[in-house]
């Protein structure tokens, strides 16, 4: 079993979570959120903050935080072949009492398949909240280029913005 490391990215003015699987083997190295350099999450991000991309794990928080988003992941613990979400098993998910306490989130998003599966498995009975499925960011999802990610998260998250009011 391979408990999560890393702690969920917040605060109380955080309005929109997006939660992955579980992290990659880089991931877990750099103890950050989508820590490979060829996934596509932090330059999307970047793009939809409209914000230069990100380096340091110092300017990734601000960028999440500063702009009222939350990070974490499905995933507590597990079993997990490498980075390969298809190898996951004996799934124990996180809690996600305490984000949902704190911050004032209107949307959930799950980057990816996987993280949909696990989220409507584990947690959606407990948060209430239907989760909106995003195309992965991963490297592994080389059917969607960057631009096309880019357009479909930037549609979804500003649509979830305006709802808000």
């Amino acid at each position: 079993m391979i408990v999560h490391p890393i702690k969920p990215l917040y605060n109380e003015s955080s309005e929109i979570l997006i939660l992955g699987s579980f992290p990659s083997v880089k991931s877990r190295e750099e103890g950050f959120f989508y820590g490979h350099p060829q996934n596509r999450f932090w330059r999307i991000m970047a793009k939809i903050c409209n914000s230069p991309a990100p380096e340091s794990i110092e300017e990734k928080t601000n960028m999440i935080i500063n702009n009222r988003f939350a990070l974490w992941d499905v995933i507590k613990s597990c079993e997990i072949t490498g980075s390969a979400d298809s190898s996951i098993k004996n799934v124990q998910p996180n809690d996600l009492k305490e984000i949902l306490k704190t911050a004032n989130i209107r949307q959930i998003f799950v980057n990816g398949k996987k993280a949909e599966t696990l989220y409507k498995k584990y947690i959606e009975k407990d948060t209430g909240i239907t989760a909106i499925a995003l195309p992965s960011t991963s490297p592994a999802n080389a059917a969607w280029s960057e631009d096309r990610l880019f357009e479909y998260w930037n549609n979804a998250i500003t649509k979830a913005k305006k709802q808000r009011g």
